[in-house]
């Protein structure tokens, strides 16, 4: 179901809200900053990981000079050694809306997480109520065998394994928890998700490119991320405050951590793995987007005024 009307509900409908969206690597974040200037909005991240201060490199934060040009928000939000959660996110962005809003200006969502982007427009599902105990005897059984709970993801509910990263053992607990309480899939139940009804009004483009061409830009992303010393980010942040289990399985982060603690053949094994991991994320963020209804497909070679036209015209 969605979720209840909360009081700023009436502000969010003022106006749809743009969304700028596409896979990693795609260049959102240089296309946004242009629209941003352009049209005098300001930025809502919608990227799970840069709400984790410290964690700056692997996630391909906006630099300082772009948030001297255009305000940015849900940015550095909590420490790496924090969980963060979708409700979290919506119940923040909501925030930064009311607060963009107050002082006469408009929002512009930019990121490439898709349940974010779903669970704020059309609203968070409800879930059964918690069975004591569950939670933790899931995560004891990955403790002492890694890999399980993924793999029983798999035959119970094929389209969320889809979804969830194999590092993302919350998420992969979240779903299996729901189907021991249901009996059903949690996938089964996303049914707000595929409907053409929006919570909050919005207008939402999306950056395609060519699959060899987001090859080459996740391979280039990738030697940049490393070359930048995200393997001295990662070490600082694991023998300090540490990851928690959210932060420590992010694309990137995750096999860093995996290389320090345990070791792959050797920094070319290392690439390859952060590589192929955004190959995957990737694919799922293209599936998700195809499915999610008015979504506006561009180029990235169309100008800013002309994805500032085709918002305004749908506005």
């Amino acid at each position: 179901m969605p979720a209840e009307s909360t009081d700023n509900d009436a502000k969010l409908a003022e106006k749809p809200i743009w969304v700028l969206t596409g896979p990693t690597a795609a260049g959102k974040s240089d296309f946004a900053l242009q629209l941003a200037e352009s049209e005098q909005l300001e930025i809502v991240s919608m990227d799970s990981m840069a709400v984790y201060r410290q964690m700056d490199i692997g996630t391909a934060k906006p630099a300082a000079e772009a948030c001297a040009r255009v305000p940015h928000h849900l940015i550095d939000v909590v420490g790496p050694e924090e969980e963060f959660d979708t409700n979290l996110w919506c119940s923040a962005a909501s925030a930064a809306v009311a607060e963009i809003r107050a002082r006469g200006r408009q929002p512009l969502f930019v990121g490439g997480t898709p349940l974010y982007l779903m669970a704020f427009f059309k609203g968070m599902m409800q879930g059964p109520a918690a069975v004591p105990g569950l939670r933790e005897r899931l995560h004891e059984e990955e403790t002492a065998n890694p890999g399980c709970l993924y793999q029983r993801l798999e035959t119970v509910d094929p389209q969320a394994a889809q979804r969830i990263h194999r590092n993302d053992h919350k998420r992969q607990v979240r779903a299996l928890e729901y189907f021991e309480i249901t009996g059903q899939a949690i996938s089964e139940k996303r049914q707000q998700f595929e409907s053409d009804e929006w919570r909050v009004p919005c207008r939402i483009a999306a950056i395609r490119r060519d699959r060899e061409e987001l090859k080459e830009r996740v391979k280039a992303r990738t030697i940049a991320m490393l070359e930048a010393g995200l393997l001295k980010e990662v070490a600082a942040i694991d023998t300090t405050c540490g990851f928690s289990q959210t932060a420590g399985a992010a694309i990137g982060y995750a096999e860093c951590l995996h290389h320090l603690r345990i070791g792959y053949k050797d920094q070319e094994e290392l690439r390859n793995r952060i590589r192929r991991n955004t190959h995957r994320l990737i694919r799922r963020q293209t599936t998700w987007l195809r499915r999610i209804p008015g979504v506006q497909w561009f180029d990235p070679t169309a100008s800013v005024a002309k994805l500032s036209q085709r918002f305004k015209a749908e506005s």
